[in-house]
C-alpha cells in the first residue's frame, strides 16, 4: 500500500515530496481513525496485538511523514521521514500533534 492510496482513501489533499507518495506504507491504516488539527492529520489504529499505530502527516514539516508505534510494554518504536528521499530518522518518541 503507498501512502497516495492512504491519502486518498481519507481524502487528505496536502503537497508531498513524490517520493513519499509512492512511499509502501502498511494498509492497516486504512482502517484508522483519522485526527486532524489545523494542517495537520493523524491516523491511529490498534492491532489485536494490542499495539497502536500512528502516521503523522505534517506537510510543511522538515519531516513531513512519521510512523510512531507504542508496544503493549509502553516503548515507542518509529521513524520520520524527510522531505528528501533518505533522510530518514528512528524516533522514540511521539512526535507534535
Amino acid at each position: 500500500m503507498i501512502l497516495k492510496d492512504i491519502l486518498n482513501h481519507f481524502e487528505i489533499d496536502v503537497n508531498l515530496p513524490d517520493y513519499l507518495l509512492d512511499e509502501s506504507f502498511n494498509k492497516v491504516f486504512l482502517d484508522g481513525d483519522l485526527s486532524k488539527k489545523d494542517n495537520l492529520y493523524k491516523i491511529t489504529i490498534k492491532t489485536r496485538q494490542d499495539v497502536t499505530h500512528n502516521m503523522f502527516i505534517r506537510p510543511d514539516d522538515e519531516y513531513p511523514i512519521a510512523i510512531m508505534s507504542e508496544l503493549p510494554n509502553g516503548r515507542l518504536n518509529g521513524m520520520k521521514f524527510g522531505q528528501i528521499k533518505g533522510n530518514v530518522e528512528y524516533i522514540n518518541e511521539i512526535p507534535d500533534f
